[in-house]
């Protein structure tokens, strides 16, 4: 099935484009969720007037997303996360809106919690991969590291160290 996508949608495609998906996916979670409706011809030449009217407003913006891109890529972004009695699972959740709180704190750069592509909460310990959606045509990634902030830290064994003979 051909849909348009109102918002970008993980691992699917980006705002404004047209994908194909299958009929489940888009009856059962694009469509409830308001992120995409049903492609027709009518609905993909008004999307290529809207694309061109978008484009045409967004051409300086592109240049600040890109300046953007190389200040956050491949940053690392540590938060701390409440674990319950099952090891490696959190009390909560670490959602779009916790990651872009962190940036701020961490790298001083102000993010709205749309830009951060998340398709579902964190809950888990460790290190996830997370895409922001800077602008239309520019994508930076990030990595999330959740830790636990009561765990020891288990500092890495020292390396044997190797004796000089004894003359």
């Amino acid at each position: 099935m051909k849909v348009i996508l109102k918002q970008t949608v993980p691992k699917v495609g980006k705002e404004g484009t047209v994908v194909n998906v299958a009929d489940g996916f888009a009856r059962n979670f694009l469509f409830p969720r308001g992120l995409a409706y049903l492609a027709d011809k009518k609905q993909i030449e008004a999307l290529n007037k809207r694309n061109e009217r978008v484009a045409a407003k967004t051409a300086g913006l592109k240049a600040d997303a890109e300046a953007l891109k190389a200040k956050i890529e491949g940053s690392i972004i540590r938060l701390p996360g409440q674990v319950g009695a099952i090891q490696g699972k959190l009390y909560g959740a670490i959602t779009a809106q916790d990651v872009t709180d962190a940036i701020k704190e961490q790298l001083g750069l102000s993010l709205e919690k749309k830009n951060v592509a998340l398709v579902e909460p964190i809950r888990r310990l460790g290190e996830f991969a997370v895409e922001l959606d800077l602008h239309r045509d520019v994508d930076a990634n990030i990595t999330v590291v959740v830790f636990d902030p009561n765990a020891p830290v288990v500092a890495a064994p020292a390396a044997p160290a190797e004796e000089a003979p004894a003359e």
